[in-house]
């Protein structure tokens, strides 16, 4: 695994830093591979019930590496990038991006794709990639507009222009700001939280989330949420917790 990327495990939460030595965390191929294998490895590990990603205080990650992406750029190369970038995007357990700093290009779609975003004051988050003649090709023209709608997509993408913390926030890509100082120590606290609640009943709802941000229609989503309940409540682990509570 490139130096760039790492991890390390504290208690029941996996955690992921992206730190280049210029702080700015521009994403190369290899580096997308090891986020994707970093993260895989950490949703098989039982032990582990929530991921944490994070970047430096300057930034989270303020793009990609345009000079390698313009020097070795080919279908299959791109390919690969697209199913390193869906691993990521499909992990199973919680993820929780804490992003200090840029978030722009393929760094704001690692902050859409994961499940819970925590930002410092210093946040910033947009999309330039039409200044280089291109769209955004890691899936902010679906993520964003689900997760702020026409309008203000259409805005960051078609003029560049970017959010800070407190416009984010309240567009809905930040659930919350938190003081830099803070920020990481928030999110793995946040993930702590996740990790004492039943395993099924977590990634049960953060599927069920899913489903209703993405094109499954209310009577299709409703439907959905129904027969998943219907399941997890005939579990042996809704029966133990049961259990569990009333003897307290």
């Amino acid at each position: 695994m490139s130096k760039e990327i790492s991890t390390e495990i504290r208690k029941n939460t996996g955690i992921i830093t992206i730190q280049t030595d210029d702080g700015l965390n521009m994403i190369n191929r290899q580096m997308l591979s090891d986020l994707a294998e970093a993260a895989t490895s950490l949703d098989m590990n039982d032990s582990i019930k929530a991921l944490v990603i994070r970047g430096s205080d300057k930034a989270f990650s303020s793009g990609i590496d345009i000079n390698e992406f313009l020097a070795d750029i080919t279908p299959d190369t791109l390919e690969d990038m697209y199913e390193n970038f869906e691993k990521f995007a499909d992990i199973k357990k919680p993820i929780i991006a804490a992003v200090s700093g840029y978030a722009l290009g393929i760094g704001c779609e690692m902050a859409l794709a994961c499940d819970i975003v925590l930002a410092s004051e210093s946040a910033c988050f947009g999309h330039p990639d039409l200044s280089l003649g291109t769209v955004p090709g890691f899936g902010a023209t679906q993520r964003l507009t689900n997760a702020v709608g026409k309008s203000k997509t259409m805005e960051m993408i078609l003029t560049g222009r970017a959010m800070n913390a407190l416009e984010a926030e309240r567009a809905g890509i930040v659930s919350r700001i938190v003081p830099l100082r803070y920020l990481f120590k928030e999110a793995v606290k946040t993930a702590e939280r996740i990790s004492v609640l039943p395993d099924l009943a977590v990634t049960t709802s953060k599927e069920l989330i899913k489903t209703a941000v993405s094109n499954t229609n209310l009577e299709e989503g409703l439907e959905i949420e129904k027969q998943v309940f219907k399941s997890s409540i005939a579990s042996d682990e809704f029966r133990q917790n049961l259990l569990n509570m009333a003897k307290k």
